[in-house]
């Protein structure tokens, strides 16, 4: 048997293959983050192309967390009917569905939007300079954070991604290129860990234990003195206790640097963070051949894969990719007169 179409069970949650679509912003909500047409056919195609799971993209707990004036929203109780319908079309064609909750901070660019961030630092000179959070701002971003997944869990999510990744606010007060501050959120590791950890602490306290949750981590920021994979293992050592399930391994993002892309340049950082702190990962970049997915998986260098913009070209991913494998599995029984 392929590895990358065994099954895997975190808590209540069955996978029936190890592919994962992470989350990709769409940009196609409505101005006030509500889902569209658009949503239920792009998601609902992967489905039944075959994806174990499905991870809706960066979806703001707060108006001001969006990246875009057209990203979805959960901050609002009218966003769960949406959401919802999303969910019970990717369940009825075999997939499973998480949401990322996210947060854009000193990176949103929402028109009239004030932007906040851990410290008044610009990400580039096309940006604003962020508010600095006093600390009622953040007990405001942990309460949208509890909230949002509050309406997840009404939708019917499986499981739920906590964006800790790509220069996005909890990012920010993780990194210390975009966290100066002086007070218990910042300085130490420990200290930048703070804000994370209350987040999922306060999740926790919503989200069923019996559904997991992921956190999405930027592993290295490609710069000297900010964070690297065992930094990262680090924190989330520190937070693990509180509720963290799975970790999807990413990387880059919290300040302008070049980086040097290939296929799987992340996925030494994603071995990392497995082997130091013993919770299963996602890993993935730029990976579109299935040999280099069972690889990573038959080797144990990830418990999962994800696959981007090979889903982006081709919805229907999975079912070559068995084939390339030489594993059989269920065709939707629409289209089984075209198995290969």
């Amino acid at each position: 048997m392929a590895k990358l179409f065994e099954g895997i069970k975190i808590k209540d949650m069955e996978l029936k293959n190890r592919i994962v679509m992470p989350p990709m912003c769409m940009y196609s909500s409505d101005e006030h983050g509500h889902a569209k047409e658009f949503h239920y056919i792009h998601y609902g195609t992967r489905a039944i192309g075959g994806v174990g799971l499905i991870i809706l993209e960066a979806t703001g707990v707060e108006g001001r967390g969006r990246i875009s004036g057209r990203d979805l929203g959960i901050w609002d109780d009218s966003h769960i009917e949406g959401l919802a319908k999303i969910v019970n079309i990717c369940k009825e064609y075999g997939a499973k569905v998480g949401i990322q909750l996210g947060h854009a901070g000193r990176k949103c660019e929402v028109e009239g939007e004030e932007i906040i961030a851990p410290s008044p630092i610009a990400f580039s000179e096309r940006y604003k300079v962020p508010i600095e959070m006093t600390k009622k701002d953040i007990e405001d971003v942990i309460h949208s954070f509890r909230e949002g997944a509050r309406r997840a869990n009404e939708a019917g999510f499986d499981v739920i991604e906590i964006h800790a990744a790509h220069g996005y606010l909890i990012n920010q007060f993780l990194s210390p290129l975009t966290n100066k501050r002086t007070d218990e959120y910042g300085g130490s590791l420990e200290n930048r860990a703070r804000f994370l950890k209350e987040i999922v602490e306060e999740v926790r306290k919503v989200w069923p234990e019996k559904k997991p949750i992921i956190v999405r981590v930027s592993a290295e920021d490609y710069v000297d003195e900010g964070n690297h994979p065992e930094d990262l293992a680090e924190i989330l050592n520190l937070v693990k206790d509180k509720g963290v399930d799975i970790v999807n391994v990413s990387s880059g993002a919290v300040v302008a640097t070049r980086i040097k892309v290939y296929p799987g340049y992340q996925i030494k950082f994603a071995e990392i963070i497995r082997q130091r702190t013993q919770l299963p990962v996602i890993a993935g970049g730029l990976i579109s051949q299935p040999e280099m997915a069972e690889e990573i998986l038959s080797n144990g260098r990830a418990d999962l894969v994800y696959i981007g913009r090979e889903l982006l070209r081709n919805p229907y991913w999975p079912l070559g990719a068995a084939k390339r494998l030489n594993h059989d599995i269920d065709w939707p029984v629409q289209y089984e007169r075209a198995k290969l």
